[in-house]
């Protein structure tokens, strides 16, 4: 016997709670379950467990816009998003529809019973007419780990940030934080506050934006008006410096650089160690909240070094130049392992499904692939920004199903339509890149190509044709 249900929502994340917001608001008639692999409610904000951990989008705009974020500091510790999402669930009764300890392997779509049958780890079944994939986009089991030359002569820990002993004491310690973007600009300076000497190894820098983290007076709480104009005023001017950094990267990068400049210490020069080889936002710009990173460079406890690494020894890191960095941990911030619908295998009516040759439909559906949707935030701004319109887009979907008597939406791109061989995120990050391959191909315009823009992609959404000419209806035998 399996679960029957309407919705099927995987992952209780911060995504799969939005998710679950809106199918119970906007879908009132409809049943829906969520099955979460872990034992807890929270994804990537349970997950990481790093010192310092925290938002790298501000909160007024990573938040949900049905419980606005109120708290003064725009940028967040991980616990408290984590008890953020937590409370959104109870507050709105979700935590019953969770099931925890359900880690789905696979998923397998009948056409002539327009159905999905959803298998887990632990040999449950659930059945459901529409599958909402809210995984996110990286290996939960781990990050991506370089294959550095001579790691096992190193004789200390080499920590990965997604992997992070709680009982590791990095007290007194020297330590090398090889990468240079989110993680690793908030790991040095937490880890600088205690440590020895903290030594950020940069193989190449990223662009990086001081942004004041919050309101001095912590603790003060926003009137819920004041949280949604902040929640505006960061959308619009978030969507102007990306569109200014496509357009003039040049003089985004020179603002850019020149700002970073002014808050170096005199032995750490903006060029080569805060230049990068690429434009603003051809990969994810880092923001380093009230300067922390600088002043810990500033005060001595941490310094940055750029260069390639020749290899590990027994006490550290040494360069291909010659220079060794001693050190007694190493942490390997190098970034994510991306993966498509969390790693679940996927087939339609006993054929496999491949994410890499697929087109990918307004961000979220793929082609040839009925009553499925995989919810991706946005790669240049808030997660949540996107995450939301995709549920509140599924919510429509839904409701016109429902109302025409339709069982099954397949997105089917016209006979003419051209796919390029660009993956369904446009930057050149290492994780994207390493990707490529299983990620769903875009077209050369709307619907098949994600927008990055917010405020062109709302009323798109929103608003926009259900019945566009892009999607195949069907109606089961009954």
């Amino acid at each position: 016997m399996s679960d029957r249900v309407d919705v099927l929502v995987v992952g209780a994340g911060l995504s799969g709670i939005d998710a679950a917001y809106r199918l119970q608001t906007e879908c009132p008639g409809r049943s829906y379950l969520i099955l979460e692999g872990r034992d807890t409610i929270g994804g990537t904000w349970d997950l990481f467990r790093y010192p310092g951990v925290r938002s790298d989008s501000d909160m007024f705009t990573l938040g949900y816009p049905f419980r606005p974020w109120r708290n003064v500091n725009a940028i967040a510790p991980g616990e408290t998003i984590l008890d953020y999402i937590r409370d959104t669930a109870a507050q709105f009764g979700i935590v019953e529809r969770i099931r925890f300890g359900r880690r789905v392997v696979s998923a397998s779509w009948s056409t002539p019973a327009a159905t999905w049958t959803v298998r887990t780890a632990g040999g449950e079944e659930y059945t459901c007419s529409f599958l909402y994939l809210c995984t996110g986009y990286y290996r939960y089991s781990g990050g991506y780990d370089a294959d550095f030359p001579g790691r096992a002569d190193f004789t200390g820990p080499i920590v990965h940030p997604q992997r992070w002993p709680a009982d590791l004491d990095h007290t007194g310690k020297r330590i090398v934080v090889i990468g240079s973007g989110a993680t690793a600009v908030t790991l040095v300076p937490a880890l600088a506050e205690t440590a020895a000497e903290v030594t950020m190894l940069q193989r190449s820098p990223t662009w990086m934006l001081n942004l004041p983290g919050g309101d001095p007076h912590e603790g003060r709480r926003l009137s819920p008006v004041a949280a949604r104009l902040a929640r505006t005023r960061n959308v619009l001017g978030a969507t102007l410096l990306y569109q200014a950094s496509r357009r003039w990267p040049e003089r985004v990068g020179g603002f850019l650089r020149s700002r970073v400049a002014r808050e170096l210490p005199a032995e750490v020069p903006a060029d080569p160690h805060f230049t990068p080889g690429y434009g603003p936002w051809d990969q994810r710009l880092c923001i380093v909240p009230d300067g922390d990173l600088f002043t810990a460079l500033r005060s001595g406890k941490a310094s940055v070094v750029t260069g390639a690494i020749d290899t590990f020894t027994d006490k550290g890191v040494r360069l291909t130049d010659g220079t060794e960095l001693p050190a007694d941990i190493i942490v390997t911030a190098t970034g994510l392992a991306m993966v498509t619908l969390g790693e679940i295998a996927v087939d339609v009516d006993g054929e496999p499904f491949d994410s890499g040759t697929s087109g990918v439909y307004k961000g979220m559906m793929f082609s040839g692939v009925p009553n499925l949707a995989w919810c991706v935030g946005y790669i240049n701004a808030s997660w949540t920004l996107r995450a939301d319109l995709t549920s509140r887009y599924v919510c429509r979907l839904l409701n016109y199903m429902r109302r025409h008597d339709i069982d099954s939406t397949t997105p089917a791109p016209p006979p003419g339509t051209d796919f390029t061989d660009e993956p369904a995120m446009g930057l050149s990050s290492g994780y994207v890149r390493r990707a490529a391959g299983v990620l769903p191909r875009q077209g050369g315009r709307r619907p098949w190509r994600m927008s990055s823009n917010y405020l062109t992609d709302m009323p798109a959404m929103l608003l926009g044709r259900i019945d566009d000419g892009h999607v195949r209806f069907a109606r089961t035998a009954r």
